[in-house]
């Protein structure tokens, strides 16, 4: 009998031999402590990859709520345009005497032909501009004409006034006053021309983000 054996106890349940029975977990309850270690390790693994992939999408940036971008760059609104106007040869000009002086709208007409422009009616002003007109001349022409072609003959002719009319063509009116000492010199002419034709004023820069 073994010492193990508590006086009195014998039969079929009696506890023999020098060594003790060891408590062991169920295997069943193992598996499923091994189960649940490993699905939270899985789903570990896929968060961390999901954060990866963002990284890789978005640059690894991310936007800023609390004020602007500092990565802006300064784009310009529109490149500088150049105003195209119409050639001398494209602008039809009839030229009236308003003045006592004789053969002076015929001198004139020659004048401007030799300058490119086209020219139309050579004679004595309307009655409703003869003798009437003090400065150096008008420039009549139609609306559309105002800042395209007016503006052309106007840069022969500094000091003429540039007037408009509800005439239907494209014709061009220059009547000469007293106060007509002659067209500009040509060399004036073309550096008013020049300055019609400058660029406008390129626009304030604005951040493209």
């Amino acid at each position: 009998m073994s010492m193990l054996t508590p006086p009195g106890m014998g039969g079929k349940y009696r506890i023999t031999g020098d060594k003790y029975p060891r408590m062991r977990p169920p295997r069943r309850r193992a598996r499923l402590v091994a189960a649940v270690v490993a699905s939270v390790a899985v789903l570990g693994l896929i968060g961390w990859g999901t954060l990866q992939l963002i990284d890789v999408f978005t640059g690894g940036k991310k936007a800023s709520a609390a004020g602007p971008k500092t990565d802006c760059h300064p784009k310009a609104d529109t490149a500088a345009q150049v105003k195209v106007l119409p050639k001398p040869g494209q602008i039809t000009v009839n030229v009236y005497n308003a003045t006592e002086r004789t053969g002076l709208a015929k001198s004139t007409a020659d004048e401007l032909k030799k300058r490119g422009f086209k020219i139309g009616d050579v004679g004595n002003a309307p009655g409703e501009f003869d003798k009437k007109v003090k400065s150096a001349g008008i420039l009549l022409g139609p609306a559309a004409a105002r800042n395209t072609s007016l503006q052309v003959l106007a840069a022969q002719l500094a000091g003429a006034e540039q007037r408009t009319d509800a005439r239907k063509g494209a014709d061009l009116d220059l009547i000469l006053g007293d106060g007509f000492k002659g067209l500009d010199k040509p060399a004036a002419a073309e550096q008013a021309l020049t300055r019609l034709s400058a660029p406008a004023p390129k626009a304030a820069t604005k951040k493209s983000c």
